[in-house]
Order: C-alpha cells, then sequence, then structure tokens
C-alpha cells in the first residue's frame, strides 16, 4: 500500500499541469488586462490570438499621470500546486523585461512575483515558484516567498519605468 500511494505521489509531480495553452479557436474571455488606468495613467495593453494560434499581449506603456504599468491577468479554480516545483512559460518576447505573477487567492491584496527577460526569439523559460516573493504595489513585503500550496490567478506585467511599446507571444503556462 505504502508503495502504491508513493507511485501515485511521483507520478502525480511528474506530470506537468497546462494552466492555458492558446490555440486559433481560444476563448481570451478568462483574460483580463488592467492598465495603469486604473490610478489614472495613460498606458494600453490588450490580448489577442496570431493565426498559429498563439495569445499576444502587446501595447504601450506611458509614462504621464502617473503611469506605468500594463499587465494580463487570467482567474481560475483553485488549483492545488504542492506537487509542483517550477513554472513553465513558452514565449517570444521583444527583448524586454517582463513580470509573471501569481496569486493564492484572488482576493489577496499581494501577488508573488518573479521577472524573467525575453530575447527576441522563441523560448521556454523556467521559473522556480520558490523564488516568487511578496509584493504590493511595486513594493516587497516582509512575508515569506509563495507557498506553494495553490494558485487561483496568474499575470503577466511589464513595467519597466519608460514609455514603451511592447509585445510578449505566449504559447503556453503550465506547472512542472
Amino acid at each position: 500500500m505504502y508503495y502504491l500511494i508513493f507511485f501515485s505521489l511521483v507520478m502525480i509531480a511528474s506530470t506537468p499541469k497546462i494552466l492555458h495553452d492558446f490555440n486559433k479557436n481560444d476563448d481570451l474571455s478568462a483574460w483580463t488586462i488592467v492598465n495603469d488606468g486604473v490610478m489614472g495613467g495613460l498606458s494600453q495593453g490588450n490580448i489577442s490570438i496570431t493565426e498559429d494560434g498563439h495569445g499576444v499581449f502587446s501595447g504601450y506603456i506611458s509614462l504621464e499621470n502617473n503611469g506605468g504599468f500594463s499587465s494580463l491577468r487570467k482567474r481560475f479554480a483553485p488549483v492545488n500546486v504542492t506537487p509542483y516545483q517550477k513554472i513553465i512559460i513558452k514565449v517570444k518576447g521583444d527583448g524586454k523585461r517582463y513580470q509573471l505573477r501569481v496569486k493564492t487567492d484572488t482576493y489577496d491584496a499581494h501577488s508573488y512575483i518573479t521577472y524573467f527577460n525575453t530575447s527576441g526569439q522563441w523560448e521556454k523559460i523556467e521559473l522556480d515558484l520558490a523564488a516568487f516573493y511578496p509584493s504590493f504595489r511595486g513594493r516587497k513585503l516582509a512575508m515569506a516567498n509563495y507557498p506553494k500550496i495553490r494558485m487561483e490567478e496568474l499575470a503577466f506585467l511589464i513595467a519597466n519605468k519608460k514609455q514603451e511599446s511592447f509585445q510578449l507571444q505566449i504559447d503556453y503556462i503550465e506547472l512542472r
């Protein structure tokens, strides 16, 4: 019996969990754009699908009116992340730095965040879940890093403190 339970846990831990896999027929209604307009800013972001079926988070960051960010968010039913160590994203960026954010509960004010750089080419980026640190409105919080118990929201954010256009193509997001 012990071996059966152990084997089952090993199988769960080794099976990737797809959080989202974009495709040509994707219903984008689960995704929300949140720009700095919530604070008076003028940045613009949007989500679309390419002919090849990749999600595209794109737009323009404005620093006017204390602006400076755009984000793409998805909320979902709680996912048990205990067996997983990493988030793998397959993206094609524009050479800019982005943030990946997760929440254990959609009603939490804070997110757990980490940064990743893009190269302009398609790439698989592995992000260690234990390295995601708590942040609220750009400030690191005096709390423990991501507890790796559950996830209800993920987001991509760009906020590089400069006016710039951006484009991040996303193929898939998975837990491993």
